[in-house]
């Protein structure tokens, strides 16, 4: 796949304005995508943040493959981070976020105490590249729509500050992606993910890395979702595949032959919305940092 650059300039002003405004904020909470929950960390995250507490939420887990949720929370815990998933369509998770930011922040609020300061809110900053759910996220904290939602990446692109209770306060920022990407596996995880604009994707070369990828590690999906089942030492499968999706869904032929564009849409459609079933991209094991 041919290497994949997208930064708008909305984001590298967002990147300015999260690093000034860093030194009023108390804890952050990083959102990424249980699906892919590497490849959709911001790498800039780190260099930005520093030594500031930090709570990385997995969301989207209801999409994503249960048992490897649990060994991506287990990954990030054993490298020193507070870490845990959510459903974003679960609230009682998110009153849970909320604990464990008191929690992790208690010492320091208690410090503050002891100095004589005021009890004041816990301002938590929420980081995430496009389309982790961040919106929804904050719009479920706040138990209003704070925030325009949407499923296009870069939808949100002014900041924010939303009061949750009297107590916790979130700073939103728009969503921040890398100027590159020099891992073609992370580009193409992120692609799966919807983070970045299909328009620029080679989408032909995506749809059979995804199908192949399903096939190696999900093919009862497949059998589920299209009645398929793939023999990747076959040199026709890809074209098979094709043939059999367009025939399942009654997409109608293009001058003859099989529309793959609208094949390609269909697939895509079908696994951002979950309709294929819980699929993670990625594994820890894999990792090497």
């Amino acid at each position: 796949m041919a290497q994949i650059q997208w930064f708008p300039g909305h984001m590298a002003k967002a990147r300015r304005e999260i690093s000034e405004r860093m030194k009023v904020i108390d804890i952050v909470i990083e959102l990424v995508d249980a699906r892919a929950p590497y490849s959709s960390k911001n790498p800039m995250i780190n260099e930005i943040i520093k030594s500031k507490p930090r709570l990385i939420v997995l969301t989207k887990k209801d999409m994503a493959n249960e048992s490897m949720t649990a060994k991506w929370v287990h990954y990030y815990e054993s490298l020193g981070y507070q870490a845990m998933s959510v459903n974003l369509k679960n609230f009682n998770e998110y009153q849970k976020i909320i604990e464990k930011c008191r929690t992790v922040l208690k010492p320091k609020m208690d410090k503050e105490l002891s100095r004589g300061l005021k009890p004041r809110a816990i301002r938590a900053m929420v980081l995430g590249i496009p389309n982790v759910g961040k919106s929804t996220f904050i719009n479920k904290l706040a138990n209003r729509k704070a925030t325009v939602t949407g499923n296009k990446p870069g939808v949100t692109k002014a900041q924010q500050i939303i009061r949750v209770d009297k107590d916790f306060e979130l700073f939103d920022t728009p969503g921040v992606l890398w100027p590159k990407f020099d891992d073609e596996h992370v580009a193409k995880n992120i692609a799966l993910l919807g983070s970045i604009k299909q328009s620029i994707l080679p989408l032909d070369d995506l749809f059979i890395d995804a199908i192949k990828f399903i096939t190696l590690h999900y093919p009862e999906l497949l059998q589920q979702r299209y009645q398929l089942e793939i023999d990747l030492e076959d040199p026709d499968w890809v074209l098979d595949t094709f043939d059999h999706i367009a025939k399942l869904r009654k997409i109608k032929p293009l001058k003859g032959e099989t529309d793959y564009d609208r094949v390609i849409e269909l697939f895509f459609s079908e696994v951002n919305d979950g309709s294929i079933g819980r699929i993670t991209w990625e594994d820890p094991s894999c990792i090497k940092e």
